[in-house]
C-alpha cells in the first residue's frame, strides 16, 4: 500500500508555482497584442493616394448633398403647404361658426315667439347629416332654413376633407425631416473621413496639396476668355454675370448663398438674381431648360451638368470653361470643362 502511494504521489504532475502562471500569462497576452496590432496596423498612404480617396469622398460628399438639398427643398414646400392648409382650415372653421350662430339666432327667435322648427331644434343639438339626407326633414324647413343647413353641411365637408389632408401633409413633413437628417449625417460623415485621411499627412504634405489645388484654380482664371462664345439669352448672361462676382466665395454644402455656396446653391442664386426661379438641385435643374448634348453648341451662361447621376452643375463661360462652386475645401471659381465627365448642357 506504501509503494502504491508514493507511485502515485510521484506520478501527479507537478503545479507550477502563481509567480510563474503570472509570467506566463503577461508573456501570452503581450503577444496576442502584438499580433493584434500587426494584423491591424496599415500602411502609411502615399501623398497621392490620400489625395485620390479624399477627391473620392468628396464626390461621395456632394452627391450626399444634393439629396440633401432635394430633402431641404421638399420640407420647405411641405411646411409652406402645411402653413397654407391650418390657415384655410381655421377661415372654414370661422365661417362655419358664423353659419351656425346665424342659424342659431334663428331658432333662439323662433323659440321665444314659439314657432320653433322641430328640425331646427334637432340640427342645433345634433349633426345635420343624420337628418339633412332625409327628404321628410327638408319638407318641414323654410327653404331660408334647408340652404342655411346645406351651407353648414358642405363646410363640415370641406372642413373634415382639409384637416386630413392637413395630417396627410404634417405626416410627410415629419418623414422628410427624417430623411433630411439621415442626409446631412452622411455628408458630415464623409467629410469627416476625408479630413482625417488629410490629419494623416505632414505639414509638407499638406502645404503641396493646397498649392497644387491653387495653382490649378489660377491656370483656369487665366485661360478664361469668352472670345466670340454669344450669351443664351439676356437672363443667362445676367446669371453668369451674377455668378462671375462671386468667385472666391467659398464652398459650403446646403448652401446658397449670399456668401457661400454648393454647386447647385450658386446656379439657383444667380438666376434668381435675374428673376428666374430654377429648382435648388442639379438632378432637377438638368430638367429645367432645353437640354444641349454637344459642347460646340454651348453658349456663356448655359447650365452645365456633370456625371452620370447628374449630381454637379455650373455655367458655361465660354472657351471650354465652366465658372462653378467645386467641392468642400474650394472656392467658385473657373475651371476646364474637361476636368469632370461632361453629360449635357441646359438652356434656361
Amino acid at each position: 500500500m506504501k509503494e502504491l502511494a508514493f507511485v502515485a504521489s510521484h506520478r501527479r504532475p507537478k503545479q507550477p508555482s502563481r509567480a510563474r502562471v503570472t509570467v506566463l500569462t503577461a508573456t501570452a497576452a503581450a503577444a496576442v497584442a502584438l499580433t493584434s496590432q500587426a494584423a491591424q496596423a496599415e500602411p502609411k498612404l502615399s501623398k497621392n493616394e490620400v489625395k485620390a480617396k479624399v477627391d473620392k469622398l468628396y464626390e461621395e460628399a456632394e452627391k450626399a448633398t444634393e439629396k440633401y438639398n432635394g430633402a431641404k427643398e421638399k420640407q420647405e414646400k411641405l411646411e409652406k403647404q402645411v402653413d397654407d392648409l391650418q390657415d384655410k382650415v381655421a377661415r372654414e372653421q370661422e365661417e362655419l361658426n358664423a353659419l351656425r350662430d346665424t342659424l342659431g339666432s334663428v331658432a333662439s327667435a323662433q323659440y321665444r315667439s314659439g314657432s320653433i322648427d322641430p328640425s331646427v331644434q334637432l340640427f342645433l343639438s345634433a349633426d345635420p347629416d343624420d337628418y339633412l339626407d332625409k327628404a321628410s326633414t327638408l319638407d318641414q324647413l323654410s327653404t331660408k332654413q334647408a340652404d342655411a343647413l346645406r351651407e353648414i353641411q358642405a363646410k363640415q365637408r370641406t372642413l373634415t376633407q382639409q384637416r386630413q389632408e392637413a395630417t396627410q401633409k404634417l405626416d410627410d413633413l415629419a418623414d422628410t425631416r427624417t430623411e433630411l437628417g439621415k442626409k446631412k449625417k452622411e455628408v458630415q460623415g464623409k467629410l469627416a473621413e476625408a479630413q482625417k485621411l488629410l490629419n494623416t499627412l505632414t505639414a509638407k504634405e499638406k502645404a503641396e496639396l493646397a498649392a497644387a489645388e491653387q495653382e490649378r484654380a489660377t491656370r483656369a482664371t487665366e485661360r478664361v476668355e469668352l472670345g466670340n462664345t454669344g450669351t443664351a439669352s439676356g437672363r443667362a448672361a445676367a446669371a453668369f454675370s451674377a455668378a462671375q462676382s462671386k468667385i472666391g466665395s467659398p464652398y459650403v454644402y446646403g448652401a446658397s448663398g449670399p456668401n457661400t455656396f454648393d454647386c447647385s446653391g450658386l446656379t439657383s442664386w444667380a438666376f434668381a438674381q435675374a428673376g428666374v426661379s430654377i429648382p435648388r438641385t442639379s438632378q432637377a435643374q438638368a430638367n429645367a431648360g432645353t437640354r444641349i448634348y454637344s459642347q460646340s453648341d454651348l453658349k456663356v451662361g448655359d447650365l452645365v451638368i456633370f456625371y452620370g447621376d447628374l449630381h454637379h452643375v455650373g455655367f458655361y463661360a465660354g472657351n471650354g470653361q465652366v465658372l462653378h462652386a467645386p467641392r468642400t475645401g474650394t472656392v467658385v471659381r473657373y475651371e476646364s470643362i474637361n476636368n469632370m465627365p461632361f453629360q449635357f448642357g441646359v438652356r434656361i
